[in-house]
C-alpha cells in the first residue's frame, strides 16, 4: 500500500540536554510543593546539569575540528584519512564528538587528530581538565578506590583499568622531559622570604617490587647458609628532602623527591644537587645543613657534594645507637642502664662537646665488657660521625638535629600509598605515583600539571590555497 501523508509518521527530535535541564527547572519553580525525596531530587538535578555541560562541552570541543584535505602539524603537512566519531572522558561525563584523523601517510606512523591536539586531549581520550582530576586522584588512591569515588561523584566514570594506565602514560612523558621539566618548576618558584637555613636530606625506604627476584634471592640466601626469611622481593626506594628553615628554627617549606629502586640513587642524587644549585643561586646567602643517618653511601655522597654544608646525623638514630651499646652492657631492662642511658642522652644532646664525653664512656663500657661486639660496633659509629655530632652548638645557631622531614617524606610518599597489603611495584608504574605525589606535597602539581598537559598541544594550521570542507 502506496505511502500518504496521512500515515507517515515523523519521530520526534529528540530534545538536547540543554533544554531538558532549563524545562526540569521552569517545572521545578512553578511547583508548589517540596521534593519528597531530596537526595533523589539532588542527584537527578547533578545528572542534568551534567548532561548539559556535556553537551555544551561537546559543541565547543568540536569547534577545533578542522575538515579539510590537508593541514599542517607542527609545519609537517598531513592528508586527511578519516572522519569519525569518538567518546572523550569529561569531567561531566562522556562526550562524543565528529573528528577528522589526517596522516603524512608514512609507513607504520599512526593517523593524528588535529582537533585533539589543538584541545589537548590527554592520551587520546581525556579532556585536561578531567584528566588532572583523575591524576591527583590516583596518586593519593588506589585505581580502585579511585573508580569507586567517581562513581559516588556521579560524573565521570572512568573504570579501574583506565585509572591504572593514565599515571604510566604520564609518567612516561614525564621521564623523557624530566630535566626541562624539573628546571622550569625551579624558575618560577621562590625562596620564602624569611628563610635563614637549608637542610637537605636524604633516606630510603624498602618497596616490595614485581621484578625484586625473589626466588633467586632467597635460593642464594639457602646456598650460603643464611636465613631465607625477610623481604627478599624488597628493593630500596629513595627519598631526599630540601626543606628551609628561618632564624628561630621553624620549617617554613619543604621540597619532596622520590625514586624508585637504582643502584646508589644516581638519580635522586642529581635531582637533589639540581635543587640545591636552583635555591642557592636564588639566595646564596643561606646556609646549608646537611641532615642524615649514618648510612655511609647518603655521607659520602652529601660531604662529596655540599662541602660548604654543616653535617649533621639524625640526632635520634645517634640516641637509638647509644641505647642499644648501653642495653649490651646493663640488659635492656636494667634500672641502671636506663638511668645511664639518659644521662649520657641529655649530655650528647645539651653539651658542648657531648660526642667525646659519650664517646669516652663507650670506651669503659667496651673495656668493662670485652667480649661484647654490639657495644664495639656502636662506639665505631660514634667515632666515625663524631664530626657531625656537635648537638648543642648546631641547636644554639637553629639549625635542625633530627632527619625526620625526609623520614616523614619516606612514609607518605612511599608507605602510604605504595605498601598495601599485596601491593608489588614495577619501575615504570611505581615512579609515575611517586613523582605525581612528589609533586603534589611539593606543592608544584598545579605547575607540574601544566607543563605535562602543554605537551599534548601542537600548532595546526591550513596550508595556503587549501579551504575546509564546508559544514
Amino acid at each position: 500500500m502506496p505511502l500518504s501523508s496521512h500515515n507517515l509518521v515523523v519521530e520526534p527530535k529528540p530534545q538536547s540536554a540543554m533544554a531538558q535541564l532549563q524545562r526540569f527547572l521552569v517545572l521545578r519553580r512553578q511547583a508548589r510543593q517540596p521534593v519528597e525525596d531530596l537526595a533523589a531530587f539532588e542527584q537527578q538535578l547533578h545528572a542534568l546539569f551534567a548532561a548539559a555541560e556535556c553537551e555544551a562541552l561537546g559543541e565547543e570541543i568540536a569547534r577545533l575540528d578542522i575538515n579539510a584535505p590537508v593541514v599542517r602539524i607542527d609545519g609537517v603537512p598531513h592528508r586527511q584519512v578519516l572522519r569519525c566519531e569518538e567518546t572523550y572522558v569529561s569531567s561531566a561525563g562522556p562526550v562524543r564528538i565528529e573528528r577528522s584523523l589526517y596522516s603524512t601517510r608514512q609507513s607504520g606512523e599512526r593517523a593524528v587528530c588535529p582537533m585533539e591536539l589543538r584541545s589537548g586531549i590527554v592520551e587520546g581520550r581525556w579532556t585536561p581538565w578531567a584528566a588532572k582530576q583523575a591524576t591527583w586522584v590516583v596518586a593519593h588512591l588506589t585505581p580502585q578506590e579511585g573508580e569507586d569515588l567517581f562513581s559516588m561523584l556521579g560524573s565521570m566514570s572512568p573504570s579501574k583499568s583506565s585509572l591504572d594506565r593514565l599515571p604510566k602514560q604520564l609518567g612516561q612523558r614525564w621521564e623523557k622531559s624530566r630535566v626541562v621539566f624539573e628546571e622550569s618548576l625551579r624558575e618560577k618558584e621562590k625562596v620564602p622570604r624569611a628563610a635563614v637555613t637549608m637542610a637537605v636530606s636524604l633516606d630510603g625506604v624498602m618497596l616490595p617490587m614485581k621484578d625484586g627476584r625473589r626466588a633467586e634471592k632467597r635460593a642464594a640466601a639457602a646456598a650460603g647458609g643464611k636465613r631465607t626469611r625477610g623481604p627478599a622481593g624488597h628493593a630500596e626506594a629513595g627519598c631526599a628532602t630540601l626543606s628551609f628553615f628561618d632564624r628561630d628554627g621553624e620549617r617554613l617549606s619543604t621540597v619532596r623527591l622520590g625514586r624508585m629502586p637504582e643502584s646508589k640513587k644516581a638519580t635522586l642524587k642529581k635531582m637533589l644537587s639540581a635543587e640545591v644549585d636552583g635555591a642557592l643561586t636564588r639566595r646564596p646567602l643561606l646556609k646549608l645543613v646537611t641532615v642524615a643517618d649514618g648510612a655511609r653511601d647518603n655521607w659520602n655522597y652529601l660531604d662529596a657534594e655540599f662541602p660548604q654544608a654543616t653535617p649533621v646525623v639524625d640526632f635520634y638514630h645517634a640516641a637509638e645507637r647509644l641505647k642499644a651499646a648501653i642495653d649490651a652492657a646493663y640488659g635492656e631492662t636494667s634500672p641502671k642502664g636506663r638511668s645511664q642511658f639518659e644521662k649520657l642522652r641529655h649530655v650528647l644532646l645539651e653539651e658542648r662537646r657531648g660526642v667525646e664525653k659519650v664517646i669516652r664512656a663507650l670506651v669503659h663500657l667496651r673495656d668493662t665488657h670485652p667480649r661484647s661486639h654490639k657495644i664495639e660496633r656502636e662506639l665505631w659509629y660514634f667515632r666515625r660521625n663524631r664530626h657531625r655530632m656537635h648537638y648543642a652548638e648546631i641547636k644554639a645557631k637553629g639549625y635542625p638535629i633530627g632527619s625526620g622531614v625526609v623520614e616523614a617524606a619516606c612514609k607518605t610518599l612511599v608507605t602510604q600509598r605504595m605498601k598495601r597489603s599485596g601491593m608489588r611495584w614495577r619501575h615504570e608504574g611505581g615512579q609515575a605515583i611517586l613523582t605525581l605525589r612528589a609533586l603534589a606535597q611539593s606543592d608544584r602539581f598545579d605547575r607540574g600539571w601544566n607543563l605535562l598537559a602543554e605537551s599534548y598541544k601542537s600548532k595546526v594550521t591550513l596550508p595556503r590555497n587549501v579551504v575546509a570542507f564546508p559544514s
